[in-house]
């Protein structure tokens, strides 16, 4: 029943059990009650009663209700609750969707605070070895009379330069292959001897072990230089027609050839630079001059750290500088720091 005394009161009423509860859940029927003293009793609610909404509120699912809402609970509205919502649209109420966090750059303002204006674009900084320039040019004034072995006995010398092409750079490639472990004195030997006798691949694969073994010795590891060439030059005839490959990846799958001779023979044999061929003098002479970030302990690290930021332009010359200029003066054993002109500029001839 409606209680008297209480003006412009809301009467709640809960509807059950009926097909209207079925359809929308549990829903409330409010009647808002008008009267000059803000006292009825039923019947005068229902003469004077001028407004009717029915407000519907979501139902809440009960713990182990089916998908459909069929065992819901009804929850009471709070006071002043069913006002607020009898004076919205008749519409259902919408679930507030959850606030999404927006990241927001902010740009940095320069060292003197001022925002406005224009910022520089950002440069990659690349890492670089201290006086690296200064020290190469120096290399070069120690290099400029080209007397070192390498200059006169290096895989470029080597090869026949009256023969066809393709068999120029098969003669580049098996003098690369004698190179490995061996002085650039015993490696042009071993060419000489091997010119003589007939470079070609068909030569080669009609010359038994023990005789490519005279030939080619005394170069370092000689005897698997004999197995290496012969099933290179094997290689060579059935996949390349007699020709070598003309790519990195391809040279270095064919046995007895590794990364430094693919560099070289790219570049001797078909004229592209293609890296930078890091030999033992290269190796130790770039770690001497602390040409890389930390010391590298295999000529491929070092490869690696070089071309990282070596300019490409100077990749092509950057092997025989060095191997020249570690034949002569930055030798393995006993440098001869009082030679040269980076004794200052050098980190290991300062003890640093």
């Amino acid at each position: 029943m409606l209680r008297r005394g209480q003006p412009q009161s809301l009467l709640r009423v809960v509807v059950t059990n009926t097909p209207l509860e079925k359809r929308l859940g549990a829903c409330w029927v409010t009647w808002q009650a008008a009267g000059a003293a803000g006292m009825c009793s039923p019947q005068e609610a229902d003469m004077k009663a001028v407004d009717l909404r029915m407000v519907t509120r979501r139902p809440r699912c009960v713990q182990g209700a089916g998908p459909r809402g069929d065992k819901e609970e009804a929850t009471p509205l709070r006071k002043g609750e069913a006002a607020a919502e009898g004076s919205q649209s008749h519409r259902p109420m919408k679930r507030q969707r959850k606030a999404q966090r927006l990241c927001v750059a902010y740009e940095a303002a320069d060292g003197n605070g001022e925002e406005g204006k224009e910022a520089d674009p950002l440069q990659a900084q690349c890492w670089e070895p201290q006086d690296w320039r200064q020290q190469l040019a120096n290399i070069r004034t120690m290099r400029s009379r080209r007397d070192a072995p390498v200059d006169q006995l290096g895989a470029e010398h080597c090869y026949d330069p009256s023969a066809p092409p393709k068999v120029q750079r098969y003669q580049v490639l098996v003098s690369l292959m004698l190179s490995s472990q061996t002085k650039d004195q015993v490696t042009a030997g071993a060419m000489q001897r091997l010119r003589v006798w007939g470079l070609t691949v068909d030569s080669i694969l009609r010359t038994d072990d023990s005789m490519l073994g005279t030939l080619i010795h005394p170069v370092g590891f000689w005897r698997s230089k004999v197995k290496f060439i012969k099933q290179t030059s094997a290689i060579l005839q059935q996949r390349y027609g007699g020709d070598i490959p003309s790519s990195v990846a391809e040279l270095v799958a064919l046995p007895g050839v590794g990364p430094k001779m693919a560099h070289l023979a790219m570049a001797t044999a078909w004229g592209t630079v293609s890296g930078i061929a890091v030999d033992t003098h290269v190796h130790r002479i770039a770690n001497r001059l602390r040409w890389t970030k930390k010391q590298t302990k295999a000529p491929e690290q070092t490869r690696a750290a070089l071309e990282e930021w070596l300019p490409r332009e100077l990749w092509g010359e950057i092997n025989t500088l060095l191997v020249g200029f570690g034949q002569q003066i930055c030798l393995p054993l006993h440098p001869r720091c009082q030679n040269c002109l980076n004794q200052v500029l050098c980190p290991a001839a300062r003890g640093l």
